[in-house]
């Protein structure tokens, strides 16, 4: 049986950008009132963070591969931040209800 990749499902809603290098890059804007799951995407291969006040992603982090969109649960108010694992790329966030 092979790998399964979960779709998500819900409304898609505002989209935040931010590039990010060797240093870490987090969205400008807090997560919605409302918005319980984000699809994140980056350019590059990258290591994600999703936390209160203002993450720094380090390559501790959850890997996500260039590319390949994922669903993340979130709380309200809070940020997305990306770092490179080798070339840096662009963060994309968008809140899902």
């Amino acid at each position: 049986m092979g790998a399964q990749q979960y779709i998500g499902t819900g409304r898609l809603g505002t989209t935040q950008n931010v590039g990010y290098t060797g240093s870490s890059g987090a969205i400008t804007n807090p997560l919605g009132s409302e918005t319980y799951k984000v699809r994140v995407l980056v350019t590059t291969d990258a290591f994600v963070k999703i936390g209160d006040g203002s993450p720094t992603a380090t390559t501790s982090d959850a890997y996500l591969p260039a590319l390949s969109p994922e669903y993340f649960t979130c709380t309200p108010g809070q940020k997305v931040a990306a770092v490179q694992v080798s070339s840096g790329g662009t963060l994309y966030v968008t809140e899902v209800s």
